[in-house]
Parts: C-alpha cells; structure tokens; sequence
C-alpha cells in the first residue's frame, strides 16, 4: 500500500512539471507575472493618455512587452506624439517607451 502511494505520488509530481515550467518567461515570451504587469502597465497608459485633453486615445495603439511599451498609430502633431511618449514614460513599471506614432 506504501509502494502505491509513492508511486501515485511521483506520477503526481511529474504531471506538474509542465504546469511549473509552463509559467516561466524567455526572451521571447513573458511568464504570466509579467504578462498581467504588462497589462497593467497598458491600462495605466492608456489611462494617462485619455486624462490628457490634447491627445486622442482612440488614435494610439499601447502595448507592453517586459516593460517596454510600443505606441503606435497616428497623431496631429509631433508636440501630441512627445507628449505620449512622455506620460508614458511616467507610468510605473515603464522600462522603455517605443515610439513609433506617425503625425498626419
């Protein structure tokens, strides 16, 4: 009966296995930590962009990878896009800010 147990035990243990290694991050893919930080760190952009009267949320795209975001899309002016960038910046957790906004 103690052998059964043990053997249930281990076949347990490795079941888990791929669920642990699963979570962890690479260089090219986040771990879930960082994958829900980075979608708080998105949120808080955004939410920065919106409070800001000169610019337009619906016109700039936000995303987060490692703390880095990428902003994207299009604004009025090159002061609109400097602007984004730096409220961006701002946000706790920003490592780095892309900016890659195209002025009309």
């Amino acid at each position: 009966m103690r052998k059964l147990k043990l053997i249930i035990l281990f076949l347990v243990s490795l079941s888990l296995v791929p669920l642990i290694v699963s979570c962890a991050g690479g260089k090219t893919y986040e771990s879930t930590g960082e994958h829900l930080d980075d979608s708080v760190i998105t949120s808080k952009v955004k939410a920065s962009i919106l409070g800001d009267s000169k610019l337009k949320v619906s016109q700039i795209g936000v995303e987060t990878f490692k703390g880095v975001v990428q902003l994207s899309g299009f604004v009025n002016s090159k002061e609109a896009a400097t602007r984004a960038v730096d409220l961006a910046r701002r946000v706790k957790g920003v490592k780095q800010v892309n900016n890659s906004l195209i002025v009309k």
